[in-house]
């Protein structure tokens, strides 16, 4: 059967149970003054109230997991109960209200005297088996088979044995036979299994509760205390029927009265947990019936004082003429109305909070309400917050090895930066975009309120949707990094710039200065020693030009605008203290800011193999493959970690110049395995 098939046949059904629950509220309502017949179990109309809650939990249970028998079972409860109700009333209205009694008076009075059994054996088993269908260890399936016995034996026996009625007793058994020691001793040992069954039911959802964790032990809660408390009830019955085999009527209402008490707080405590813990995601369901529901009545009722009420005062003839008001009115209210119905729904089945749907559709108005990127955190933290009942949701940025807090709701006071998941105060939930772990949301929320599974889902949905908004958060901050690093990068150069400078080429300027005037001073006095000094200073001068020539080649060289990458890099790798070849692969003249990134970044990588590598080689090769442009500095020194040593200043300036033109830096080494730098730039990445 399909789930849609399934879904109609659970409704059916409890169509059914309500139905049952109407015929014996009627018969009840017909027959009210009449006496209920003397030793009658319980008050009149209770099982007509098991029929609708047994009924109803069971409908909703069945129609959204049709797998799962507790719905199916607490569906055939109701209906059982609902006939014995039906019966039971009618048999009261037939023979004690009417004299002589009306036809199938003996039949409805038999009826209740055994069905009680199997109708509230149900329970048992809901008990064994909540919440998933399952029983708690095959070891327990004889419990089941248990059950079935007593009912089989108890029901069989009660419907068979001869004599008065138990709830009728001027009414003779009509389908008694004439052994009836054997029969009624049948009966009660029965009745003694079916209740012994019933305990170890209790006994079993108490264990299924001890072993419960997260929701599925808030689930449980309700229906544990629920059990518990059926089967003292039935202890407390059984133990009546032996101390006082013919009770008062006044001890056997207080004791009918416990046991009544305790199967109705059997489907009362499914619904806490169908309802307060969203137990098999019946909300959606409830919502829906509560909006329909809300609407048809509106529908009616506009109706009823439209058409029925003024059209009984106007008479007749403005029937067609009110049916069309109550038409207009019905289509201009219907959207309020529906607003209105959908509201109270929510507030309903999720209280103050929003629902799931609000909460994500809210985060994207918010999303796309921001004025900029920093708004955006703490407005996901607020409606997440709001929308889940949290005391505390706070968003951490970051990788997988360093997160910080970045925005909390109601605030995130007292936090620092972590170095991993495990380190986060409350329960967190692990942010992802394309696979790329980007930061956590971590929830606290109120002791006396654990996070239910339907709201760790809605965590999960916002995380996901968080995904890309902290994507781009983490890129504006390593944008804004990046622009303060190489900011800095440009003062610590234009620092060094002026350093060197003014230690190297200003001091021999000003020496040569003063050594010009000397100069001056000693053309006349000693022209020898003039002439000497002079061709000192021309000396000096060239070694002055050199190294501002040096200092150029630093900031751009001169060779590389007028030759190329090829023939600077070559020109750089003849003065390198450690042998390097290069291998060019024929690269041509590319775009100039692609040609310095790359230039600047082989010389880095020289300079590191120079001072720390220990190499006796290196080896630069360029190449133009596929539209990119790539570069590779490899040596054979003693290499290194980098998932230990990270990347420095140096090489995080390579990657930011990389960076810059849409290419990347990767580095490959390890210890006494040399060092790989390399990189690619797409020939059309200058931006």
């Amino acid at each position: 059967m399909t789930e849609r098939g399934a879904a109609r046949l659970a409704w059916t059904l409890w169509v059914v149970s309500i139905a049952l629950a109407l015929g014996a509220g009627g018969f009840l309502v017909i027959s009210w003054s009449t006496p209920p017949p003397e030793g009658a179990f319980g008050f009149r109309g209770f099982a007509a109230t098991f029929a609708i809650t047994f009924g109803t939990v069971g409908a909703l249970v069945a129609s959204r997991q049709p797998r799962n028998p507790i719905g199916w079972i607490a569906l055939a409860s109701g209906i059982a109960s609902g006939l014995q109700g039906v019966a039971n009333e009618y048999a009261v209205w037939a023979m004690l209200a009417h004299d002589p009694p009306l036809a199938l008076g003996e039949l409805a009075a038999w009826f209740p005297a055994w069905i009680w059994i199997p109708g509230t054996a149900g329970a048992a088993l809901i008990l064994l088996l909540f919440p998933d269908g399952h029983l708690l260890s095959a070891r327990w399936r004889w419990v089941v088979g248990l059950a079935i016995a007593g009912v089989v034996l108890a029901s069989g026996g009660f419907a068979l044995v001869p004599g008065p009625l138990e709830n009728f007793r001027d009414v003779t058994n009509p389908f008694g036979i004439a052994s009836e020691q054997p029969i009624l001793t049948t009966a009660v040992v029965g009745e003694t299994i079916y209740g012994v069954a019933f305990i170890l039911s209790a006994v079993a959802v108490a264990l299924r509760f001890r072993r419960s964790r997260g929701d599925e032990r808030q689930q449980m809660k309700w229906l544990v205390a629920a059990g518990v408390f059926l089967a003292v009830t039935l202890v407390s019955s059984f133990a009546d029927q032996i101390v006082n085999p013919a009770p008062a009527a006044q001890s056997a209402l207080w004791v009918s009265l416990l046991v009544i008490t305790g199967f109705a707080s059997l489907p009362i405590a499914m619904g806490f947990a169908i309802l307060k813990y969203r137990l098999y995601d019946i909300d959606v369901v409830i919502s829906k019936a509560v909006v329909y529901g809300s609407l048809a009545a509106f529908i009616t009722l506009i109706y009823l004082v439209i058409v029925a009420g003024i059209g009984a005062i106007a008479g007749s003839g403005g029937n067609v003429f009110l049916s069309a008001v109550a038409a207009a009115v019905v289509a201009v209210a219907f959207q309020p109305a529906r607003r209105w119905a959908q509201r109270l729904a929510d507030r309903l089945v999720y209280g103050k909070r929003a629902s799931p749907y609000e909460v994500l559709s809210g985060f994207s108005e918010r999303l796309g309400d921001a004025y900029s990127i920093d708004e955006v955190l703490p407005r996901l933290t607020r409606v997440l917050a709001e929308g889940i009942g949290a005391d505390r949701v706070v968003v951490w940025l970051g990788g997988s090895g360093s997160l910080r807090p970045a925005a909390g709701w109601p605030d995130a006071e007292g936090l620092t930066r972590v170095t991993g998941l495990e380190e986060l105060p409350d329960r967190a939930f692990e942010v992802r975009h394309q696979g790329e772990p980007l930061g956590a949301i971590t929830v606290s929320m109120p002791p006396s309120e654990p996070m239910t599974q339907a709201q760790e889902k809605l965590v999960v949905d916002v995380a996901t949707q968080a995904g890309l908004v902290m994507r781009n958060v983490a890129l504006l901050d390593n944008l804004q990094e990046s622009r303060r690093r190489i900011v800095s990068a440009q003062d610590e150069r234009a620092r060094k710039l002026e350093r060197n400078i003014h230690d190297g080429a200003q001091q021999q300027l000003v020496a040569l200065t003063v050594q010009l005037r000397l100069l001056e001073q000693q053309i006349e006095r000693d022209p020898a020693t003039a002439k000497e000094k002079a061709a000192r200073l021309q000396v000096d001068a060239t070694a002055a030009l050199e190294d501002l020539r040096n200092l150029a080649r630093g900031i751009y060289p001169p060779l590389l605008a007028d030759k190329g990458l090829a023939a600077a890099l070559e020109a750089q790798a003849r003065r390198s203290p450690v042998p390097v070849t290069l291998e060019a692969d024929g690269v041509g003249r590319v775009d100039q800011d692609l040609e310095a990134a790359v230039y600047f970044c082989v010389l880095e990588a020289l300079q590191n193999v120079a001072k720390y590598a220990d190499a006796s080689n290196a080896t630069v090769r360029l190449a133009e493959d596929d539209g990119t442009l790539t570069f590779e500095v490899a040596d054979d020194g003693r290499g290194f970690d980098p998932a230990a040593t990270g990347h420095g200043t140096g090489l995080q300036g390579m990657s930011d110049r990389l960076a810059a033109l849409s290419g990347e830096l990767v580095v490959s080494s390890a210890p006494g395995s040399g060092t790989r730098v390399s990189g690619r730039i797409p020939l059309g990445g200058s931006r």
